[in-house]
């Protein structure tokens, strides 16, 4: 006698969880709270507050000589005692072409990999070190094979499972103080790049040109950052793109009328010029990238010497190491808290592959000849726009993709426009003060010192090292080194060695 099956429960098709798409189920955007809308806007934000770096990176690298008088090209800096124009704008536009090529592949690469929703490009800070210190001793050939190193150093830590134990191994306060740190820090570049705050006269600081608020360009970041606010408080979607696209356009009308030009136009500085972008449309609209740049690397030619020689190139790449090493921690940190990825523990998913990535860009940065390629924390402004999984990184690389063939369109969106997105999304990760105790001391000095070093010496590394070394000996003379994790005291030694290789440097008379 055969049995029939019991038949399976009978559920109403209006209370079956709607079929969600493979693109949804890769990325898990509805596990994470999200859709693919926001995915696009926070995306399309995080490109619009990263491609800056498309302009600035040439000014950085491309027209400085190295060593033997050559540009980052080849070319050299000067033809019969004369600076060549030519050279110079030929070599500007590689750069330009290259730092848009490696930024779109490996932001595409840490979204469709590690699926977090991170972009990728140039690193300020190691492209300026190259720039003015490196290439005053070697070629920069040269000097991106030192970047392929501490790339590849990295990568091996990452491998090893190093890196991931030290993010692992950072007490909570540390990691809030880090978030904090990092949104001031934000804010206090997106005041910076609007020209609200300038350095002052008898004063570090001071607020616009010689204290007062002047100029169009300020008009137009005052006006979108009021803006933004009204849309974000009343809760309006894409708010943050709305503002970059709209205040773009006040300020491409306003310089077609005014003809206002930029804040430095290479022979003298112009107060309440543009501070990066010149919202003008000058020349063809899109053009063939030139990628004469990729793999203009040497990778030993910077060893050659003496043993004073090898270590000082040992301690430069150390130091590039540190750098990139903790300001990636922070930044996914940071990311990590501000969109509610962390777990329980605070780490945030796929740690391995977001490492992975991270180290590889610093190879591909030195291969493309536009140095270290890392995390942007810009990428808390797409976050804060709604971006939670790695589609929105696949957007923010097609931005970057684009951007090799429209480089004048996209160059026509200014820092103020930009701006003031930076600053709100640095008020939205100064919230996380608040889980602080600050009547621990041994833990609130730590996270103070890692929270206020980070925008006043201007480097997340900085503020990391100095909260590190404090929670270390701080600890110590509590009595409570069993505390520490093993490695904090590693890290501790490293960042000791870190902020004395001045002093150290100089002993060996280098």
């Amino acid at each position: 006698m055969v049995q029939n099956s019991p038949k399976a429960a009978t559920v109403p098709a209006a209370s079956l969880p709607p079929r969600r798409s493979s693109l949804d189920r890769y990325f898990a955007i509805s596990r994470r709270g999200s859709t693919i809308g926001a995915e696009i806007r926070g995306g399309l934000v995080t490109f619009v507050t990263m491609a800056y770096i498309i302009a600035l990176n040439p000014l950085i690298i491309g027209t400085v000589p190295d060593i033997n008088g050559n540009l980052v090209s080849g070319l050299p800096f000067m033809v019969d005692g004369v600076v060549s124009g030519s050279n110079s704008g030929a070599t500007i536009g590689m750069v330009a072409a290259a730092t848009a090529l490696v930024g779109a592949v490996m932001t595409i690469f840490m979204g469709v990999y590690a699926r977090f929703p991170i972009g990728l490009a140039t690193g300020l800070g190691i492209n300026a070190l190259l720039a003015a210190s490196l290439v005053l001793k070697m070629t920069w050939a040269q000097a991106m094979g030192l970047v392929v190193w501490e790339g590849i150093l990295i990568t091996i830590l990452v491998l090893t499972g190093f890196r991931k134990a030290v993010f692992k191994a950072v007490p909570h306060s540390l990691r809030i103080a880090i978030s904090v740190g990092i949104g001031l820090f934000i804010a206090l570049i997106g005041l910076k790049d609007s020209g609200f705050v300038r350095s002052g006269t008898g004063t570090p600081v001071t607020l616009g040109v010689n204290g007062n608020l002047f100029g169009w360009p300020t008009l137009v970041f005052c006006i979108g950052l009021v803006v933004l606010i009204i849309l974000y408080v009343r809760k309006v979607k894409g708010a943050m793109l709305i503002s970059v696209v709209g205040m773009t356009i006040v300020a491409v009308i306003l310089e077609a009328l005014v003809h206002n030009g930029p804040y430095n136009d290479g022979v003298n500085i112009h107060p309440t010029g543009w501070q990066l972008n010149v919202p003008a449309i000058t020349g063809k609209l899109w053009d063939l990238p030139n990628l004469h740049l990729l793999f203009r690397v040497d990778m030993f030619g910077a060893f050659k010497g003496g043993p004073t020689v090898v270590l000082s190139v040992l301690l430069t790449i150390f130091a590039l190491l540190l750098s990139d090493f903790f300001d990636t921690m922070g930044t996914i940190f940071a990311i990590g808290s501000e969109g509610g990825l962390l777990d329980k523990n605070g780490n945030p998913p796929y740690m391995q592959e977001i490492l992975v990535v991270d180290s590889l860009a610093a190879i591909a940065g030195g291969l493309g000849s536009v140095s270290s390629n890392t995390s942007y924390i810009e990428s808390a402004s797409g976050v804060g726009e709604g971006a939670r999984t790695g589609l929105a990184s696949v957007v923010t690389g097609i931005g970057f993709l684009v951007a090799l063939l429209l480089a004048p369109l996209v160059n026509l969106v200014p820092s103020e426009a930009a701006a003031p997105v930076l600053v709100l999304v640095g008020f939205l990760m100064m919230q996380q003060v608040a889980e602080l105790d600050w009547r621990d001391l041994e833990e609130s000095i730590p996270a103070y010192a890692t929270m206020v070093l980070m925008p006043f010496t201007y480097s997340i590394t900085n503020g990391i090292g100095a909260g590190f070394l404090l929670f270390a000996i701080i600890k110590l003379v509590r009595g409570k080194a069993k505390q520490v994790h093993p490695l904090m005291w590693v890290i501790a030694v490293l960042f000791f060695l870190y902020f004395a290789q001045g002093v150290i440097l100089h002993w060996m008379g280098l």
